[in-house]
């Protein structure tokens, strides 16, 4: 028998948990200025629920950039506000829930 989800109740390989979380998030694109003038990408607002260690991971490739998954934020090496917003909307989030500052 497949395991049951604690929280939607479907079997594992059914579970829409990550997409509901992916659909109710507000995410905040900003660009970060730190040590030595690098710019990085902080990406706040993803939850854990929507497997931000999987996201950080798709980005990194998408954007041949190095980057990393802390707490709820995602922090990518470089200035990609212009190119995250599509790479977003293509991993499953809502286009209106994305406001890039």
């Amino acid at each position: 028998m497949a395991e049951v989800c604690s929280q939607c109740g479907l079997p594992q390989d059914l579970c829409i948990c990550e997409v509901i979380a992916r659909e109710q998030q507000k995410i905040e694109v900003k660009i970060e200025r730190r040590k030595f003038g690098k710019k990085y990408t902080i990406i706040t607002g993803i939850k854990k629920e929507a497997n931000i260690s999987e996201i950080t991971k798709k980005l990194k490739v998408k954007l041949a950039c190095g980057g990393t998954a802390k707490g709820d934020q995602v922090e990518l090496q470089g200035d990609h506000k212009s190119r995250i917003k599509p790479l977003l909307v293509e991993l499953g989030f809502p286009e209106e829930t994305i406001e890039i500052k």
